[in-house]
């Protein structure tokens, strides 16, 4: 599955909206075009849209590069235009870590090499190819360091989308579910739907069948009768960002499974790259919660569901404090709590 595709200078992202019902892909030319496609979904998870986020950076150095070389009248230089561009794809969607991260990486390289355009034209591109594998290589990583906690004959609950979609391949909370399948574990998931985007019954449900793991989809109301009923062994969730204390920001609703994981005591483990980190703040107050559109609530499939004129909430994303999260799943390996000594045992990303 190959959600992010590079060819002839433009980006191809494989359209997550239409997701399972459609396989198209959406193909982005400028930079503007793919901040556009991170803020309306067509590519989603937080490693996905650094990814995506790296070829616009590509995209904008290559506009200013054939104005340049049409010579055209430049209002910027070529800093100034990548600067700018960063702000932009930055700005999509302001909580997921990896996103920043991969912008900043693009920015850093731009400027090691003095914002040269002899220099870059070659070197750009590449920086940004490199991304997409290491993201293949350290879900791959992850996914078997997280594969040795599944116990066999675990039924593992999921939440959200976290597989090949949601990063450059592979995927982190679904690859270590993909990882344990592969190593004969007898595994089995449940998947809540997760309103209101419904990422778990559109994406994780098509992912898993496409790899034929055994599933069975649930409301997200449900997790806590499974549950208490013994039906589930562990929970497997990715972040978007992860604050130095190992508060976690994932896709709302997150929050109420470690909760409930906690009551029942059920392992509760969070499966994210290094990349998701931010060791500038201390804890999950202070991570930004975007507000998405309230019409995500309101509708299914451009159908309205409730009545006209309601009052919205629409946070996309909430915040699972430390004490509930188990371990958290790295390719450096596993860490414990206290994470915030476990990451200086480990080192810092």
């Amino acid at each position: 599955m190959k959600p992010i595709l590079w060819k002839n200078n433009r980006l191809e992202l494989l359209d997550q909206t239409l997701l399972p019902h459609k396989k198209e892909y959406h193909v982005c030319q400028t930079h503007l075009d793919v901040a556009q496609a991170i803020r309306s979904m067509k590519v989603r998870g937080a490693p996905a849209i650094g990814v995506a986020a790296a070829f616009g950076m590509v995209l904008a150095f290559n506009s200013f590069l054939k104005k340049q070389k049409e010579k055209e009248i430049l209002e910027q230089t070529l800093e100034e235009a990548l600067r700018e561009a960063a702000a932009v794809l930055r700005s999509a969607r302001p909580t997921a870590a990896n996103l920043a991260w991969a912008v900043n990486k693009m920015l850093y390289c731009a400027q090691k090499d003095s914002f040269s355009t002899d220099h870059l034209e070659q070197l750009f591109e590449r920086k940004a190819l490199s991304l997409m594998e290491d993201d293949i290589k350290t879900n791959m990583r992850l996914a078997e360091y997280g594969s040795e906690l599944i116990q066999p004959d675990s039924c593992i609950l999921t939440y959200c989308n976290t597989g090949s979609l949601a990063t450059a391949g592979y995927g982190t909370a679904l690859g270590v579910i993909k990882t344990a399948q592969a190593s004969a574990k007898n595994i089995s998931v449940m998947v809540c739907e997760t309103r209101p985007f419904l990422q778990g019954a559109r994406l994780t449900a098509w992912e898993l069948q496409q790899e034929r793991i055994p599933f069975t989809l649930i409301t997200d109301n449900m997790a806590g009768y499974f549950m208490s009923r013994g039906k589930i062994h562990c929970v497997v969730v990715g972040a978007d960002r992860i604050a130095s204390n190992g508060d976690t920001a994932n896709k709302i609703g997150t929050y109420t499974l470690a909760v409930l994981a906690k009551r029942h005591q059920i392992p509760f483990y969070v499966a994210a790259p290094f990349s998701t980190f931010d060791l500038r703040i201390s804890d999950g107050s202070q991570i930004p919660i975007e507000e998405r559109n309230s019409s995500e609530v309101t509708q299914i499939d451009n159908v309205k569901i409730a009545p006209w004129g309601v009052k919205v909430a629409n946070p996309a994303f909430d915040i699972t404090p430390s004490e509930l999260i188990t371990a958290i799943i790295t390719e450096k390996g596993v860490l414990h709590p206290p994470y915030v000594e476990s990451l200086i045992d480990m080192g810092s990303p």
